[in-house]
């Protein structure tokens, strides 16, 4: 290479008509006007037209040849753009390089695809030729505002007294709620390392140790069914502090978050930012990470069939279930159609969906038939009905269950009607979840968030008396609801955690074996703490207001775990599994 660059594609302006340059880059697009050839040249930081003349001969023949993706080298000088020529939309659109000498550094095939910010190609086309979606400026600039965003957390966290400490990735399997990426070892046959779902453990031990404050940008791994915004490997902002209560936590992370949107985005973040009882959040939106960015709120219905002709409410609210509504006051806004969709999302969430349009003092279509009197009297007088209301209906004798079935239809009413403002950026803290839920097939607890979570001081008594009722010290950030943090304050005595165990049914035996370390060392003067972990990956994608973390990714997996551009998983040698031990059953010869 003879011809190295002194001025990236992005750069030129108007100040530097005149001046000899020499730009590296890929050819974007080719165009002969008239024997004159004009070309956009393209790297990461921006793009330049560069124009060949017929008058240089000796490298004229081979311009003529280029094509979209070939790399080259030019020499050229730095020409003003007639006045009708000038590309306002683009920084370098003022100039143009007359090029005055040129390198073909390689050639390209057609590619699969434009590399254009808008095509028409499948995600999977795209993901197998990776290394050509990655030029498309667009996901160029995700990945470059993904790498501001770590190095302004590694900043802020440096500076408010964190230390960045690595974590093993080849560690014990311990349940924290989705299978593990299991490692076997070739020198301890039929043994295995376990990737970690997260450092939980590792960042407890590291209060142990007297590291009061501990950050880290951390693969994680979690080999479950995979959905939009799920990767079987993933991205967290990792923290815990020591001496702390929930206030200190969350007013960290409020200080970080503020300033994140301030340095990526230029925008100003107001805190103290809003807390939600879990409970309150179940009540009004029917989620643990509700969008509060409109209205639509539930309102409980179930005291108005108790008695009522309508068989299927009435059996709910005598056996003390949850009968839910959503109003829409401007009911005419949503069809049949609309309506029968609706009904049809809901029997996929497992439920039934009834509604009622309530005009001219009177409730029709729907369920209104099997309505009488008191029930009508009763809603018209719960749910202050406006005239040309529409209402809809979830009800279930589990009322998490039905909360959340109305919730998802709350949250498809406001998609539906447009009634989110996305340019408005709502944060709030969900606090007070209970501390475990009791799974009915397992016909045991489990814990809410992980079983290292602590349980508030005032229902400590509980653990023996009443477990279903006791309040976690736990708090999940939520964006527009979307859930970006969680986090808690940890069990830092040991009596306690053993508590904990117990009523998850974890034995004394299993709890030594999957936790013995973190046991011990809560027997050395394990100082009180807590802390956090931030989803980067989304909070990546919704800062570049991108529709998937694949599109902040470098090299993401499919929803089937597949990568396509490196073929994976794929097969290994016999060999290796010899060494290993290991023998696949059911293999297909």
């Amino acid at each position: 290479m003879r011809l190295k660059r002194t001025h990236t594609c992005g750069e030129l302006t108007a100040t530097h008509v005149g001046q000899e340059v020499v730009l590296n880059g890929w050819v974007e697009n080719w165009r002969d006007h008239g024997g004159v050839i004009f070309i956009d040249l393209r790297d990461r930081y921006g793009k330049t037209q560069i124009v060949f003349y017929p008058q240089y001969e000796q490298f004229y023949p081979l311009a003529k040849k280029l094509r979209s993706e070939y790399v080259i080298a030019i020499q050229g000088i730095v020409r003003k753009r007639p006045d009708d020529a000038v590309n306002p939309n683009l920084f370098t659109g003022e100039i143009e390089i007359e090029v005055t000498d040129l390198e073909v550094l390689n050639e390209s095939a057609v590619p699969p695809f434009e590399i254009k910010d808008y095509i028409d190609a499948s995600e999977d086309l795209r993901l197998q030729y990776r290394y050509l979606d990655l030029r498309r400026p667009k996901l160029q600039n995700n990945i470059l505002i993904r790498h501001q965003m770590a190095q302004f957390t590694r900043r802020f966290f440096s500076e408010n007294g964190f230390v960045e400490i690595e974590t093993p990735f080849l560690t014990k399997s311990t349940p924290e709620g989705a299978r593990d990426f299991l490692v076997p070892s070739r020198l301890h046959k039929g043994k295995f390392y376990a990737l970690p779902q997260s450092p939980q453990t590792y960042k407890q031990i590291l209060m142990v140790a007297g590291f009061d404050k501990y950050f880290q940008i951390v693969k994680c791994f979690r080999d479950e069914d995979l959905r939009k915004d799920r990767q079987p490997e993933f991205t967290q902002i990792d923290l815990e502090m020591s001496f702390v209560d929930e206030d200190d936590v969350m007013g960290v992370m409020e200080r970080f978050v503020q300033g994140l949107f301030k340095e990526i985005l230029d925008e100003d973040i107001a805190i103290p930012f809003e807390r939600i009882p879990y409970d309150v959040a179940m009540d009004k939106y029917g989620s643990d990470k509700p969008d509060t960015r409109f209205g639509l709120e539930l309102q409980e219905v179930t005291s108005a069939f108790k008695g009522s002709g309508f068989n299927v409410f009435r059996n709910i609210a005598e056996q003390g279930g949850y009968i839910g509504c959503v109003v829409v006051d401007e009911g005419t806004r949503v069809s049949r159609k609309q309506v029968d969709d609706l009904t049809a999302y809901a029997k996929h969430l497992n439920s039934g969906l009834a509604f009622v349009r309530y005009r001219n003092g009177a409730f029709d279509s729907g369920i209104a038939k099997f309505l009488g009197q008191p029930e009508q009297n009763a809603l018209t007088t719960i749910l202050n009905l406006p005239q040309g209301a529409l209402l809809f209906f979830v009800g279930n004798t589990d009322r998490e269950f039905a909360q959340t079935v109305l919730g998802a239809i709350r949250l498809r009413l406001g998609e539906m009607l447009g009634l989110i403002d996305e340019s408005v950026k709502k944060f709030h803290w969900i606090v007070d979840f209970p501390l475990l839920e009791f799974d009915p097939e397992e016909k045991r607890y489990v814990a809410r968030h992980h079983p290292f979570t602590s349980p508030k001081l005032s229902d400590i008594n509980l653990l023996d008396e009443n477990p279903a009722a006791i309040k976690a010290r736990a708090y999940d950030l939520v964006l527009n609801g979307n859930e970006i943090a969680g986090g808690s304050i940890r069990i830092h005595r040991k009596d306690v955690q053993e508590k904990v165990f117990q009523l998850l049914q974890i034995g004394t035996e299993e709890a030594q074996r999957k936790f013995g370390f973190l046991l011990k060392a809560l027997e050395y003067g394990a100082p009180p703490h807590g802390g956090i972990a931030f989803g980067f990956d989304r909070l990546v994608m919704l800062m570049t207001g991108s529709q998937s973390i694949r599109d902040v990714i470098a090299f993401p997996k499919t929803a089937r775990a597949v990568g396509l551009m490196e073929d994976t998983p794929s097969e290994v040698d016999e060999a290796q599994l010899k060494e290993l031990g290991i023998l696949v059953v059911g293999k297909k010869k």
